[in-house]
C-alpha cells in the first residue's frame, strides 16, 4: 500500500499532460518555466457519460473508461496524477529524506531471523545491508554449519519491478523444495520444484495458490486460480519423472467458493478446504496414499463452516454448527467421521471466539479472542489441562509463529505491543516458561518506558462499546493539542491487531498520538462483532468509526483540526464512506488501494474476488433490497458537490484485489464535483499490487512520502 518514488516532471512528455488538462490550463511545465509561484493545475480526467438501469435505478458513470489499463490515454492520466502529486509534495522533499533517515537508522539492516527446525535442518531468512530483498537458507543440525542458499529473492528480482515468495514447502526426505513467486504483484504465483541437492528448478503450473507433498516426496499437489476471476478452483496432482499433462484431481465449480490444499503438521493427511465467506467442507486423502480418492468428511451445509485437522486416530473439527457461532472443537475416529461420531472437545462460549487449533504430538495449542484481546492455550493431551500462556501488558498482540515439527516439547510464539518490539520466543510445555529467543532490534536508543499505551472505548449510537487503543509519549495533556491519526479496518471478521512498528516512532516521537478503533465488522470480540458489520449492517461500521473519532476530540487526545485518518482496501472503503458522511470531523484522509466503486464492482463477477465477496457486502445482481443498501453508502456513488478534506489516495496498477480503477475514478468524480480548495492527490505505484513496494528500501521510501503527507497536514514540518 505504497506510492512510487518521486518523479521529476520534466522527464514527462508534454503530450502525456495534454491529454488530461483542458485546454488554457496552466500546466506544471510552463509554471516552472515562467517561474510564477503559482500552485500546478491538477489533472482534470475527461468524462464518457455510461448509463445503467439496475433494479429500476439509472446508474450514470462518466469515468467507466478508466478500467482499461492497456489503453494509453489511462496510462497517461496515471502519469499526470503521479506527476501532480510529485509537484505538490515537492516541498516536503526534505521532510521526507530525514524521516527515511531516521527509520532506516532504527533498522538492523544485516539481520537474521530466528532459524526454525524441521527434518534436521534449521531453516531461516536473512538480510543484507544494501539488499532490496530476504534471503532463504538453511543450515543441518547447527547453525555453525556451512549454509545452504535455497532462494536469493535479490538474484531472483533482476529484471522485475516486483518480487514475493508464496509457497515454501520442503519434501519429508528435505531434498525437494516446492515455491511459488509472483514477479508483478498481481498474486499470480508460479510454482517451481527446485532439487535441492542439485540446485535445479523446474517450472511446473502457474496462477497456483497452495501447494502441498504427498508423503511419498514425489507426488505434488497444488491449487491453481480461475484465469479470469482468479478463484482457487482447480486441484492437479504432479508426478516428478511423469511425462504428460498433470491430473485434474477436482474442480469448485460453485464461484462463491474458493479451494486450497494442505498437510497436518502430523504428516499423516493432506486436507483440500472448500469454502466461502460462510461455508465450508473438507476433504482429505492419507498422505502416503496419493493414488487414492479424495473423501468429504462432510458435504457442505448452507451456513455450516468446519475446518479439519489430525492427530493420532482422531479428526479435530473446529465447527460453528448448531448456534456454535464464535466456533467450538469436536473430535471424531479417523476411521468413520460421520457427524454422529462427533465428539466435543471444547465447548462454544459467547463472547470467545476460538480463531484456531494446532496440533502436536502431546499437546495442542488454541488460539482465542475476547474483547479485541487474544490468547493463547496450550492444553496437554494426557490431562486436558489448559494453560495460557502469559503476557505482561494488557494491550498486545499474541500469535502462532513457525512451528513445523510435531514431536516437540516447544511451542514458538510471537509478541509484540504498541511498545514491545516483534518478539519470538518457545514456550516450554513441560516447564511451562518462555524464553526469549529474539526481539527485533530498534537501533538508536528505543526507550519504552517513554511511551504508554492505552484501550479506551466509545459509544456508539446504538449503545455499543466500541475498544479504541492508543500509544503515545508519556505526559500528554487531553487539552486537544496533539494530533492523532486514527487507523481502522473493520471487514471480513478480520481483527485489528495491535503491533510494533519502529517506523511509527517517526510520527509518535513528533507528538502524534496513535489509535486503531477496532470497529464492528471486523473479528475483534468475535464472530457476533463481524455480523453486526456486513451485509445489511455495514453502516455500523462506519458509525463506530465516527463515534471512535468523536470520542477522542471530545476527551481531548486531539481536535479535529489535527486529526489524519487513514484505512486501507476495505478499510480504504472505511475511509470514502465516513468522509462522504462528516467531511467536517477529520483535518486529512489517507486511502491506500480503497474499495470504494461498491456497486460496480460487486455488479461484475468477472472481477476476481467480486463472487465470493457477496456473502460479505451483498448481492446486487439479484437482491434489490442489498442493492439499495449498498448504493447507499458505497463511496463513488455517494460523492457530492460539498466541501471534503485534505484527501491523499494510493493505488497500484497491478492491484488484483481492489483495481486501480476504483480509487483512479474515485478522484477524478470528486475532483468535478467537491467544492473545497483543499488538496486531493493520487499517488500510483505503477509496478506493483496491492501490498506496494515488495523492496524494503522501496517500500521505506514510501512511508517517508506517507508520514511527510500526514506529518504536514497535521502541521508538523521538522
Amino acid at each position: 500500500m505504497k506510492g512510487l518514488k518521486m518523479k521529476r516532471l520534466s522527464l514527462l512528455p508534454a503530450l502525456l499532460l495534454a491529454a488530461v488538462i483542458p485546454a488554457g490550463t496552466q500546466t506544471m511545465a510552463q509554471t516552472q518555466t515562467n517561474g510564477s509561484a503559482a500552485p500546478p493545475a491538477p489533472p482534470v480526467a475527461k468524462k464518457v457519460p455510461r448509463t445503467s438501469e439496475v433494479h429500476g435505478v439509472k446508474l450514470s458513470d462518466d469515468y467507466f473508461w478508466m478500467r482499461d489499463k492497456k489503453n494509453p490515454e489511462v496510462i497517461s492520466y496515471l502519469e499526470a496524477e503521479n506527476a501532480y502529486t510529485d509537484a505538490m509534495m515537492k516541498g516536503t522533499a526534505e521532510l521526507q529524506e530525514r524521516l527515511y533517515k531516521e527509520m532506516l537508522a532504527r533498522i538492523k539492516e544485516t539481520d537474521t531471523n530466528v532459524p526454525w527446525p524441521l527434518g534436521g535442518y534449521l531453516y531461516y531468512t536473512r538480510t543484507e545491508q544494501g539488499k532490496q530483498y530476504p534471503v532463504y537458507a538453511r543450515r543441518r543440525g547447527t547453525m555453525e554449519a556451512p549454509e545452504q542458499v535455497l532462494l536469493d529473492l535479490n538474484e531472483m528480482a533482476k529484471g522485475h519491478s516486483f518480487m514475493a515468495v508464496g509457497d515454501f514447502d520442503v519434501t519429508s526426505d528435505t531434498n525437494l523444495l516446492a515455491y511459488t513467486t509472483d514477479e508483478t504483484g498481481y498474486r499470480e504465483y508460479s510454482l517451481y520444484v527446485k532439487d535441492l541437492r542439485t540446485g535445479a528448478a523446474t517450472k511446473i503450473a502457474e496462477r497456483v495458490s497452495s501447494v502441498a507433498w504427498a508423503g511419498d516426496d514425489k507426488t505434488l499437489f497444488y491449487v491453481v486460480d480461475h484465469p479470469v476471476n482468479k478463484n482457487p478452483y482447480q486441484l492437479y496432482k504432479h508426478t516428478l519423472g511423469q511425462t504428460g499433462a498433470d491430473q485434474l484431481v477436482y474442480e469448485e465449480k460453485d464461484e462463491m467458493f474458493g479451494i486450497g490444499v494442505e498437510r497436518s503438521r502430523s504428516r499423516g493427511y493432506l486436507f483440500l478446504t472448500s469454502a466461502s465467506h460462510t461455508t465450508s467442507e473438507v476433504r482429505y486423502l492419507p498422505a502416503d496414499k496419493p493414488g487414492e480418492a479424495w473423501r468429504v468428511l462432510l458435504p457442505r451445509e448452507s451456513g455450516h463452516e468446519y475446518y479439519v485437522d489430525h492427530h493420532g486416530d482422531r479428526f479435530y473439527i473446529r465447527t460453528n454448527e448448531k448456534n456454535a457461532r464464535n466456533f467450538k472443537l469436536v473430535s471424531a475416529p479417523v476411521s468413520d467421521p460421520k457427524r454422529e461420531n462427533w465428539k466435543e472437545v471444547i465447548p462454544h462460549r459467547p463472547g470467545v471466539m476460538l480463531g484456531g487449533v494446532e496440533f502436536f504430538k502431546d499437546f495442542y495449542v488454541v488460539s482465542e479472542r475476547g474483547n479485541a484481546t487474544p490468547v493463547l492455550k496450550i492444553y496437554d493431551f494426557k490431562t486436558n489441562k489448559a494453560t495460557d500462556i502469559a503476557v505482561p501488558e494488557p494491550v498486545y498482540n499474541i500469535s502462532m509463529s513457525t512451528n513445523r515439527e510435531y514431536d516437540t516439547d516447544k511451542v514458538r510464539y510471537s509478541y509484540q505491543s504498541f511498545i514491545t518490539p516483534a518478539s519470538t520466543y518457545d514456550y516450554d510445555v513441560k516447564t511451562g516458561k518462555s524464553e526469549l529467543l529474539k526481539q527485533t532490534p530498534v537501533l538508536g536508543g528505543y526507550d519504552p518506558t517513554l511511551y504508554k499505551s492505552e484501550r479506551v472505548y466509545a459509544t456508539a449510537a446504538d449503545g455499543t462499546k466500541v475498544p479504541i487503543s492508543l500509544v503515545y509519549k508519556k505526559d500528554l495533556k487531553l487539552d486537544g493539542s496533539r494530533p492523532l491519526l486514527l487507523q481502522a479496518y473493520g471487514s471480513y471478521g478480520i481483527p485489528s491487531n495491535v503491533t510494533f512498528s519502529s517506523n511509527r516512532l517517526s510520527l509518535i516521537d513528533r507528538g502524534v498520538v496513535y489509535a486503531t478503533a477496532h470497529i464492528r465488522g471486523g473479528g475483534d470480540l468475535g464472530k457476533e462483532w463481524h455480523d453486526q458489520g456486513k451485509m445489511m449492517s455495514k453502516k455500523n461500521t462506519f458509525t463506530d468509526f465516527i463515534a471512535a473519532a468523536e470520542y477522542l476530540t471530545k476527551a481531548g487526545y486531539t481536535s479535529k483540526e489535527r486529526l489524519v485518518i487513514t484505512g486501507g482496501s476495505a478499510g480504504g472503503l472505511l475511509m470514502g464512506a465516513v468522509t462522504n458522511m462528516r467531511p467536517d470531523l477529520f483535518k486529512a484522509v489517507v486511502a491506500y488501494v480503497p474499495f470504494v466503486d461498491v456497486i460496480n464492482t460487486e455488479l461484475d463477477d468477472t472481477l476476481p474476488l467480486t463472487a465470493g465477496e457477496w456473502e460479505e457486502w451483498g448481492n446486487p445482481i439479484k437482491s434489490k433490497e442489498n442493492f439499495e443498501y449498498m448504493l447507499s453508502y458505497s463511496p463513488y456513488d455517494n460523492v457530492a458537490a460539498k466541501d471534503y478534506p485534505n484527501m491523499l489516495v494510493k493505488t497500484s496498477l497491478n492491484d488484483s484485489q481492489v483495481g486501480f480503477h476504483e480509487p483512479t475514478k474515485w478522484v477524478a468524480k470528486l475532483r468535478s464535483m467537491k467544492t473545497d480548495k483543499n488538496t486531493l492527490l493520487l499517488k500510483v505505484n505503477m509496478g506493483a499490487g496491492h501490498g506496494g513496494a515488495s523492496g524494503r528500501y522501496d517500500a521505506l521510501r514510501e512511508t517517508a512520502f506517507d508520514y511527510a503527507y500526514i506529518l504536514t497536514q497535521m502541521g508538523i514540518t521538522q
